[in-house]
C-alpha cells in the first residue's frame, strides 16, 4: 500500500490517500478538496474513512462525496470486524476519548493504524472539547497498548510514529 499525506486547512490536518493498484481510500478529507481530487483523479475511489467528525477532519467530505458517491466507514460500524474493500483490509477499533465517535483504523497486513486525534507523536488528543472524556481516553490508550509495538501510527496532525515510541516516550502511556 502506498500512503500519501496531504496537509489540509488552517489546523494542518493530515488527510491520507491509500493506494493499492488503481484503487484508493481517503482518510479524513479535512479541507482543500482540490488537493485531494488532484491526488485521486486518476484512481478508482472506493471509500472514505472518518476517524471522527470534527470539522478539520471532514471539511471536504461533502465535496468529496459530490465528486464520487462512495461509502463512509466510521464509528457506526462494528468494532474488530474485518472490512474488505477490493484489496484493502482493515478493522475498526473504537477509541473514544478525544470525541465519543473516535475510531482507529487498523490495517494489520500493512502493520499500520490511522489514529485521527486519538494519538499524536509524543502526546494525545484533547479531551476538553464537546463529547471528549478523559476516562474514556485512558481506557482507549490501555486498549491500543495491547497491540504490537512495531505498528506505525498515522495521526490526524503532525508526523507519524510507532506504538513502541509512544509506549516509551508518551507521558500518557505510563
Amino acid at each position: 500500500m502506498k500512503i500519501t499525506r496531504i496537509i489540509t486547512g488552517s489546523l494542518e490536518e493530515n488527510c491520507y490517500i491509500l493506494k493499492i493498484n488503481n484503487n484508493v481510500l481517503v482518510v479524513d478529507p479535512g479541507d482543500n478538496i482540490e488537493k485531494i481530487i488532484k491526488e485521486i483523479k486518476d484512481y478508482n475511489l472506493l471509500g472514505v474513512l472518518i476517524t471522527h467528525y470534527h470539522f478539520d477532519h471532514i471539511g471536504a467530505l461533502k465535496e468529496l462525496l459530490d465528486y464520487k458517491n462512495v461509502p463512509i466507514y466510521d464509528y457506526k460500524l462494528e468494532e474488530n470486524k474485518n472490512y474488505t474493500i477490493n484489496d484493502f483490509n482493515f478493522k475498526i477499533i473504537k477509541t473514544p476519548g478525544h470525541t465519543n465517535d473516535s475510531v482507529t483504523f487498523y490495517f494489520e497486513k500493512e502493520n499500520i493504524m490511522f489514529t485521527g486525534d486519538f494519538i499524536f507523536k509524543g502526546t494525545i488528543g484533547r479531551t476538553d472539547l464537546p463529547t471528549g472524556n478523559e476516562i474514556e481516553m485512558f481506557k482507549s490508550i490501555d486498549k491500543i497498548k495491547q497491540y504490537k509495538d512495531d505498528i506505525i501510527l498515522y495521526p490526524g496532525h503532525g508526523e507519524k510514529t510507532t506504538l513502541n515510541y509512544e509506549k516509551k516516550n508518551n507521558y500518557f502511556f505510563t
